[in-house]
């Protein structure tokens, strides 16, 4: 086994012109990472590859000078060079180190070289998840990994760098990270990029021994004897330059889904509808041109198993609200899971979790958790009708898949005809209709399930004289707050609109991805459930629990839920301009609020073209410009200005189209069928 480090060098840097050859306590800023680089175990040579370009021919000379081979290549295709680097050195693995990481620590490099060898990987890192300082940075890869990436890839933005291709492709490729232990070191930066990282380092290497290769330990010891030295450039944002701006970039159509077809086939054969949920599936996705296998996803963007990459505003249908490998939330579930998962008795976790559920949701004295958002609705419905002695119940909304709900929508297959008789659907904002179901049964209603905002808002004072008016009649208010707490409001939609149900269930958000809901309410009534069976073995599973707690202190602390709002709102604000630019304010409608907007789509001039049609095409024409979409923008705290920027780029290029597509005599010959039908419909307008 033959291990590189090949170092990344030029002088043209364009925010620090000429910083890989500037002094650092007393030597060349390049020399630092060459002198780390050495000292790694296992590395067999160590090489610099830098670009023909003139302005670099003072790093060729310096390696002549310090007898290190330096290789030449195109100043743009960075692939290139690393590759013919790589081969020039018969490598079998690479260890990719740059010049602007004066501060690398052999130590961390030597324990991703032994982790891709030991464990047989295709790539390691110290850098995806960032749980190290910006600027202990080092990546290795396989030989034959990089020579994929440099056959295979045309994509500038993958020639530009050396392991985009196979960060991407990772149902491709093993891959595997060494996290930092100690929390929260992401937030540090050691990387020279701006003129203030340079001032920093250079303060920092005045502390240090510049005849040693120091440890990352050493440089934390300073800057914590020393805290005032972070603020010399604590204001530049992670990455902030290593972006692209999506504005200049080319849009390449998507249109290789090959793997996820080919897995579609293969998941079939063992999985009813190749997937677990009816809205993730293929019959959710145009046909033959959509990505229906995830492999990865990161902030606010997703990656299908052919390598495709998106804008995701879908989010996981709503429980991703942080983003994708959220900081916080990860490092509190890899500190549970030291610990353990699920126990033989309860946990303290459980009751740190309802306590914080119990200050921010009005509603709730008690808590008990569940798994998902049925579990939660479900539990709710039993306690109301244990708690009245009644056994009818009112619906307005989307409530899971239990029959007491499910039986009441056309997908009530197997749901025995008893059950849906209990069970009453009334449109939203109708007060009328739910006093008609209340003198129709007596003294038999249990409770009023609802989601208090969905597509459309409430009426003034309709929730309050919601309350009013079923409490007259001796039955319970429950609040859906699934999909809007911790999403609305931490507290939910009572919080925004001042109504506090009975009881009201929470799910998705709260636990950003992980399992978990809770059922909060009324003393009086949850106390209930020590008669009430709702059990489960895993509703004390503590990964899910201390995400949630993350979540909840995240959301305490930054302006997670003001971003959801603002975000959402410019997206909002920038499609509907679109749409009317466009002239399709005849069949694209936006409704909801800004967290969380839904899209109608309506038949064409009758119909001519179905509404089923338009959003099909609508879907088509959004994932090939790298948009995962389906009818709504389920906004997360981590999508940034790129994000929404290419997400509006994708409406500009798609609503044009729709538009000529409608024009057109043939209005068929623009998208793949069948259309996509949707599974039932709810939420009405």
């Amino acid at each position: 086994m033959r291990v590189v480090a090949i170092i990344q060098a030029r002088m043209g840097s364009a925010r620090l012109p000429g910083k890989t050859l500037m002094k650092l306590g007393g030597r060349p800023l390049i020399s630092w990472t060459v002198a780390a680089a050495k000292k790694t175990i296992g590395v067999d040579a160590v090489v610099i590859a830098t670009s023909e370009s003139p302005e670099d021919d003072a790093i060729s000379t310096w390696c002549q000078e310090q007898d290190i081979r330096c290789y030449r290549g195109s100043r743009d295709d960075v692939l290139s060079r690393f590759y013919l680097a790589a081969k020039a050195e018969q490598a079998d693995y690479i260890l990719r180190l740059t010049a602007d990481c004066p501060f690398l620590d052999p130590t961390i490099c030597s324990q991703v070289i032994s982790l891709i060898y030991r464990e047989k990987l295709d790539y390691a890192s110290n850098v995806s998840p960032p749980t190290w300082p910006d600027g202990l940075d080092c990546e290795s890869f396989t030989f034959n990994a990089l020579n994929a990436a440099f056959s295979e890839t045309s994509l500038k933005e993958d020639r530009e760098h050396v392991t985009p291709f196979i960060s991407r492709n990772r149902d491709r490729f093993e891959t595997r990270a060494v996290i930092c232990p100690i929390p929260g070191l992401n937030n540090e930066r050691w990387v020279v990029d701006w003129p203030e990282d340079l001032n920093f380092a250079r303060a920092v290497a005045d502390r240090l021994n510049s005849d040693l290769v120091p440890s990352f330990m050493n440089i934390l010891k300073i800057l914590d004897t020393e805290p005032s030295l972070r603020k010399m450039n604590m204001h530049v944002e992670r990455n902030a330059c290593s972006g692209k701006d999506e504005k200049e970039k080319k849009i390449d159509h998507i249109n290789n889904f090959d793997r996820s077809n080919t897995m579609l086939k293969r998941a079939r054969q063992v999985i009813p509808m190749a997937s677990q949920t009816f809205s993730k599936s293929y019959i959710q996705y145009p046909t033959a041109v959509s990505p229906l296998f995830i492999s990865h996803g990161a902030g606010g963007r997703v990656w299908d198993i052919d390598g495709n990459e998106y804008v995701d505003l879908v989010c996981g249908l709503l429980p991703i609200t942080l983003g994708y490998r959220d900081a916080d939330v990860d490092l509190a579930i890899r500190e549970q899971l030291a610990s353990g998962i699920t126990f033989s008795l309860s946990t303290v976790l459980e009751s740190e979790v309802a306590e914080e559920l119990v200050k921010v949701i009005p509603a709730a004295e008690m808590v008990r958790f569940g798994k998902n958002g049925t579990d939660a609705t479900s539990a709710a419905i039993r306690l109301a009708r244990a708690y009245s002695g009644r056994e009818h119940i009112l619906v307005c909304g989307y409530h899971g898949w239990q029959d007491w709900f499910i039986g009441s929508t056309t997908r009530d297959k197997g749901v025995p005809a008893a059950v849906k008789s209990l069970t009453h659907k009334v449109p939203f904002n109708d007060l009328n209709a739910v006093h008609k179901i209340l003198t129709d049964f007596p003294g038999q209603c249990a409770a009023m399930i609802i989601e208090p905002m969905s597509a459309v808002e409430p009426l003034p004072n309709y929730l309050a004289e919601l309350k009013e008016l079923l409490h007259s009649y001796g039955a319970l208010l429950i609040f859906d707050e699934i999909i809007t707490g911790f999403r609305f409001a931490l507290g939910g939609a009572q919080d925004l609109f001042g109504v506090i149900p009975d009881l009201a269930s929470f799910g998705k958000g709260m636990g950003n991805g992980m399992p978990i809901s809770a059922i909060v309410g009324r003393a009086e009534i949850m106390s209930q459930m020590e008669e009430v069976f709702v059990s489960g073995t895993f509703g004390g599973e503590t990964l899910s629990l201390a995400a949630s707690l993350a979540v909840i202190k995240k959301m305490q602390r930054e302006p997670v839920i003001e971003k959801l709002w603002k975000t959402g709102g410019y997206l909002a604000e920038k499609t509907k301009r679109l749409i009317i630019e466009n002239s399709l304010e005849e069949v694209i409608s936006i409704e909801g609020r800004d967290p969380w907007i839904i899209l109608r789509f309506s038949n064409y001039r009758g119909s001519k073209v179905s509404g089923d049609a338009l959003r099909t095409l609508f879907m088509t024409e959004m994932l090939k410009r790298g948009v995962l979409v389906s009818s709504s923008h389920n906004i997360c705290y981590a999508h940034n200005d790129a994000d929404t920027q290419k997400v509006l780029r994708g409406y500009e290029g798609t609503l044009a189209v729709m538009r000529k597509a409608l024009n057109s005599e043939n209005f068929n010959n623009w998208l793949t069928l069948p259309y996509i039908k949707p599974i039932f419909k709810i939420r009405n307008s």
